[in-house]
């Protein structure tokens, strides 16, 4: 894979008559952990669905690992290694933990796959529920089997989509230590949040949308010091 694990340039998107992107450009290097901020409605996560071709019309350039995936469909793009968890998690809610984690096929033709055994080392709540249905875990122990499932199929590509949403603190810090642990694995993730807090501890780099653009960029040394542009921006 290059060493820019996604490219994306002057990418603009539609859903029906509405044109939601209006020229977004990024990029995110391999290894690399990345957060796109914004206010709700902002076209954060329409960036990532459009990545993977879940928007209607596209129109632009984006390249994962240096293939051009603009007019690919989804599952191909996924086959690239690229695995998306959506802010509605994506589970099978009437499958058990284990299930979920057994049903997933392995797509990505660039990496192996997380084996179960690897998957509850990792989260050791879905251990112990790992006979439970999806309606009996908590929200916490949902977003952590929603990761699960993606790096079972052998995504190094990962697209998190609130992963903090609504969870509790303690539940919050174990999903930003599993985050670090997985950049410290060479894992590239783009990550959209809501919670500022959370993504300012684990960013290499950040994105402000506003209005379906990019409006502004820096890296975490830059942070302190862009403080009062994104008081103004995110109301943070």
């Amino acid at each position: 894979m290059s060493m820019q694990a996604i490219e994306v340039d002057q990418l603009h998107a539609w859903y029906g008559e509405s044109h939601v992107l209006h020229g977004v450009s990024l990029y995110v290097k391999e290894g690399e952990l990345v957060s796109l901020l914004g206010r709700n409605g902002a076209g954060r996560t329409t960036t990532l669905r459009a990545m993977l071709g879940l928007t209607g019309q596209r129109r632009g350039s984006i390249r994962i690992g240096g293939t051009e995936v603009i007019a690919l469909p989804s599952h191909k793009i996924a086959h690239l290694g690229v695995g998306y968890c959506p802010e509605e998690r994506g589970i099978f809610s009437s499958l058990t933990v284990e299930e979920n984690l057994t049903l997933p096929p392995v797509v990505s033709r660039t990496a192996e796959s997380m084996s179960v055994a690897e998957l509850y080392a990792l989260f050791p709540n879905l251990k112990e529920r790992r006979h439970s249905q999806g309606t009996r875990l908590s929200g916490g122990e949902q977003q952590m089997l929603a990761i699960a499932r993606i790096l079972r199929t052998g995504a190094r590509i990962l697209l998190l989509d609130e992963i903090s949403e609504g969870l509790a603190p303690v539940i919050v810090q174990a999903l930003a230590d599993t985050a670090r642990m997985l950049k410290s694995k060479g894992y590239t993730i783009i990550m959209v949040e809501q919670n500022f807090h959370f993504a300012a501890e684990l960013a290499d780099r950040f994105y402000v949308m506003e209005h379906g653009g990019i409006v502004e960029s820096f890296s975490a040394s830059e942070l302190e010091s862009k403080t009062p542009l994104l008081n103004r921006l995110l109301g943070v």
